[in-house]
């Protein structure tokens, strides 16, 4: 009998999704993708395109990329060639990643839109069309689009959904977050466990995880029958992922998917689901969806500004890899 890895023990309890638009994985001979799955989504975001496009053999679909843009820019009022070329590389990685998930494909929308409704709204049904363009018949259902948790992102998930476009709240750190992202029927929360600048500034690590917030999210959920669904997003280790055993979903990087594979099947860490501390959640009647003002003051009142800042942090970081994929593209032009 073959003993089970600690990823076989995780998906007897957690839908896995793998963090990556790298359809290959490390290397051709190591596709973490086909090897390791199937896998139910695959989510990425703008860091993740950036180390993706940064590889040599991307090379020609950087220049497709720039040349379908120019030929599309047309369709697309306002729209820099650049700018364009980057969701058009996006969306042909997510393609090419497609055949090997059973779930959706999940594309960020440009950060710099995420304090408007509007653009944001804009961005993502132009990405719903790029899809179209490059892969007619390609299932909108299987396409999901992230946007950070701003007000105003919120808000264009709210119409995004009732337009039949799934969404992702991304970058998110607190309940009124995620009372507001079901309240507006995003398909997904992503909670980061960790503030985003652990990726990116060596030696740091977050002294404030957000762990049980994934648990608090879900029970509060489960206790107003909402439709999101819980996706963990931003790990560093093994134990914090076994720590989350239970969740609905969970998004993985490679690096961590092959440490799994190969620990044993036995986590080293208990399962915050199963403890028998009870979770304090809001009650059922809470509500922001028609109240800014209240949402915007509990949100800058969360750890007294605290999460405000990872937001605030996360936005500039993604901001930083929007603009480098930029310079990709146009350095192609």
């Amino acid at each position: 009998m073959t003993s089970q890895s600690g990823l076989d023990v995780l998906r007897t309890r957690t839908i896995v999704d793998c963090d990556t638009m790298d359809e290959q994985g490390a290397s051709s001979l190591n596709p973490v993708a086909k090897k390791l799955g199937p896998f139910q989504d695959c989510t990425s975001n703008q860091a993740i395109a950036y180390g993706e496009l940064s590889k040599p053999e991307h090379a020609g679909l950087i220049s497709a990329s720039v040349t379908d843009a120019k030929a599309l820019l047309y369709r697309f009022p306002g729209l820099g060639v650049e700018e364009l070329a980057v969701e058009i590389a996006m969306v042909k990685l997510a393609l090419k990643i497609a055949p090997h998930i059973r779930g959706h494909v999940h594309i960020q929308t440009n950060p710099y839109y995420s304090y408007s409704t509007e653009k944001t709204i804009v961005n993502a049904l132009r990405i719903v069309q790029l899809f179209q363009h490059f892969q007619p018949g390609f299932e909108q259902s299987r396409i999901c689009i992230k946007v950070p948790s701003t007000w105003e992102g919120m808000v264009a998930c709210r119409t995004l959904e009732q337009a039949g476009v799934r969404t992702l709240a991304t970058t998110l750190f607190t309940m009124a977050q995620a009372v507001l992202a079901a309240e507006v029927g995003c398909t997904y929360v992503a909670p980061y466990v960790n503030q985003l600048k652990v990726h990116f500034e060596p030696g740091f690590a977050d002294p404030n995880k957000l762990l049980p917030l994934c648990v608090l999210i879900q029970k509060y959920y489960e206790s107003v029958q909402a439709k999101t669904h819980v996706l963990p997003a931003s790990l560093t280790s093994t134990n914090e992922i076994f720590a989350l055993a239970g969740v609905q979903h969970i998004t993985i990087a490679p690096g961590l998917l092959e440490e799994l594979s190969q620990s044993s099947s036995v986590p080293s860490v208990q399962s915050l689901f199963d403890t028998n501390v009870p979770a304090i959640t809001p009650t059922s009647n809470l509500s922001y969806v028609n109240d800014e003002s209240a949402y915007r003051l509990a949100f800058t009142r969360d750890l007294h500004g605290a999460s405000e800042e990872k937001l605030t942090q996360a936005m500039n970081i993604f901001c930083d890899m929007q603009d480098r994929l930029v310079q990709v593209m146009k350095a192609n032009i």
